[in-house]
């Protein structure tokens, strides 16, 4: 795992459980602290028993740029959270889309339907996998509400790259109201405080995925619970992700049950992490 700060990662958890499952006993999965502007020499270094890397901020941008090859959805997403080692150098893929599309669909339980609308609180990377996910369930089009425009447009290009229709909203300016009467599906990827004022109206869109698990729970999860609703967080997300990587780095089936056990287990079985 590459990034800076990538000691709270659980990414370990989750790598480690699954190589032990897959009775794997030869292989590691360790962080080491690397930037973006670190990135491309640290993947150049590595010898030929490294397999593959799970890549966060800041150096998602850097790992797509520095990879031989580039999956349609880490191209649509403009960043890459997954290394892979090929025999032509290494291949960049996007798994946060897996993340995001498995955790709405398996604990939010989202079924798309055509025509549907979704809003995205937020502009930031998870945003983007956020948008090139709505677009591959066939979400029809999408709302993106953020606080400035302005920095919107990395968000606004992977949308565009993935074919899905995006109008940007400012935040202080938005009919929250109406703005959940109209949607289907809510991902909120803004921190716990700008979201609060708004959970009355939010919480009554059939399904949200609120990416914030720490602390927990959220004032957008309870509003969800006490309405009755559908509700995914960014543990969801975390453990959907890391399927697709794990499946990258071992060529195998990755070992669910063991992985979201071993989850569950080291965030204090806070949250059920349902599994397909």
């Amino acid at each position: 795992m590459l990034g800076k700060p990538v000691a709270h990662s659980l990414s370990p958890v989750l790598h480690r459980a699954a190589f032990a499952a897959l009775g794997l006993s030869g292989w590691t999965y360790d962080r080491f602290e690397t930037d973006a502007g670190e990135l491309p020499g640290f993947v150049d270094g590595l010898g030929p028993e490294w397999i593959g890397l799970s890549v966060t901020m800041p150096g998602k941008r850097a790992a797509l740029d520095h990879a031989t090859a580039v999956t349609p959805r880490a191209a649509a997403a403009g960043a890459a959270n997954t290394l892979v080692r090929t025999a032509e150098g290494w291949l960049a893929d996007c798994t946060d889309v897996e993340g995001v599309t498995g955790a709405l669909q398996v604990a939010g339980g989202y079924r798309p339907a055509p025509g549907d609308h979704a809003v995205v609180l937020g502009s930031g990377g998870t945003a983007a996998a956020a948008v090139v996910g709505l677009a591959g369930l066939g979400v029809g089009s999408a709302q993106l509400v953020v606080r400035n425009p302005a920095r919107a447009g990395e968000t606004l290009e992977a949308a565009g790259r993935a074919g899905l229709s995006v109008d940007v909203l400012t935040w202080s300016e938005v009919d929250f109201a109406k703005l959940a009467h109209e949607a289907a599906v809510l991902i909120s990827t803004v921190p716990p405080e700008a979201v609060q004022p708004h959970v009355a109206e939010l919480s009554r869109i059939g399904s949200v995925l609120d990416v914030i698990y720490h602390p927990w729970p959220t004032p957008l999860a309870e509003a969800v619970a006490a309405h009755g609703g559908k509700l995914a967080t960014g543990l969801d997300m975390l453990l959907h992700q890391a399927f697709g990587q794990v499946e990258h780095f071992t060529g195998r089936p990755a070992p669910r049950a063991e992985m979201r056990t071993a989850l569950r287990a080291a965030t204090g079985e806070v949250l059920p992490l349902p599994i397909s």
